[in-house]
């Protein structure tokens, strides 16, 4: 695989491209997992469209093993200052999937100096209310499917706090179940990225998961009961700009909690693809570098 390795904070980088390109930083999902899914299948491919690109793996996390992290959100934005300065440079988009678009969200707000954009790829605002639509829609697929065991999880779940790190965790088992981070009917183009990721030695991260980051990230930040809706519109009002790619078929989302994102961003801001779920930058990679590129020229 192309790409320079490089070593900071103990921190796994990678860059793709030419560091005169505008930088684009890469903050992956979770917490507990990695960049492995955009390194392998998008990274290059953005940075040949003209960007210079940047994964990491946060502290704790992935491939960067840190026995002493502290997981809080002063950390990852003091790790991610960091990787700036062994790359290189003064601002950056930052492109946050999933968890990695609150980091993304709560950086942009506190350093906006430091970012050219913010683009939230299938990225939360509102935890809970995801959580209740992943609950809900898990539910109408037992009873459809008269599966008694699991509607016996669903009646359990209902009672539990919403709160809690064993809620969180259970509604996001429950929504890999039943296959809400896939579209139904991937694209060629999608399966040919699968495939490929599918013959790197690197794959088998995509299935790499610590517990111990979503616990000191739930513990220390609470991040199961974030509601990013009021700092994006802080954003949005002094004219910073922030950009969205959700997929139609991703299960974590329900289409009014897009149609509200995309209420405060703008219809133009928001791309929202037909055969598309959680991983964005894959299940519609096309659409996804021509929005990112249509962006930059803005």
């Amino acid at each position: 695989m192309l790409g320079s390795l490089l070593q900071a904070q103990s921190l796994y980088i990678r860059t793709f491209g030419v560091k005169e390109d505008p930088a684009l930083v890469f903050l992956h999902g979770g917490p507990g997992y990695n960049a492995a899914s955009f390194e392998l299948s998008t990274a290059q491919t953005l940075a040949d469209s003209g960007f210079y690109v940047i994964v990491y793996d946060r502290r704790g996390e992935g491939r960067s093993p840190n026995a002493k992290a502290a997981y809080t959100f002063k950390e990852s934005f003091s790790d991610l200052a960091h990787v700036y300065k062994s790359c290189g440079i003064r601002k950056a988009t930052l492109l946050g999937h999933s968890f990695g678009g609150i980091l993304g969200t709560l950086f942009s707000l506190k350093y906006p100096e430091k970012v050219d954009a913010l683009i939230l790829a299938g990225a939360p605002v509102n935890l809970q209310e995801s959580f209740t639509h992943i609950r809900n829609r898990s539910k109408s697929i037992y009873i459809e499917k008269k599966d008694h065991a699991n509607l016996k999880y669903i009646y359990a779940l209902e009672k539990m706090d919403s709160t809690s790190m064993e809620y969180a965790s259970y509604c996001f088992m429950h929504a890999m179940q039943n296959g809400f981070y896939s579209p139904a009917q991937p694209t060629e183009e999608a399966q040919d990225l699968y495939t490929k990721m599918r013959a790197d030695p690197q794959y088998k991260l995509l299935s790499d998961m610590s517990r111990e980051a979503p616990a000191g990230f739930w513990r220390n930040e609470q991040y199961t009961t974030l509601d990013l809706a009021p700092q994006i519109k802080e954003l949005c009002a002094r004219k910073f700009p922030v950009y969205a790619v959700y997929g139609r078929e991703d299960g974590l989302y329900s289409p009014a909690q897009v149609q509200a994102l995309q209420h405060i961003l703008g219809a133009e801001n928001l791309l929202y693809p037909e055969n598309c779920s959680h991983n964005v930058f894959i299940d519609q990679q096309g659409l996804f570098i021509r929005f990112l590129k249509q962006k930059r020229s803005l």
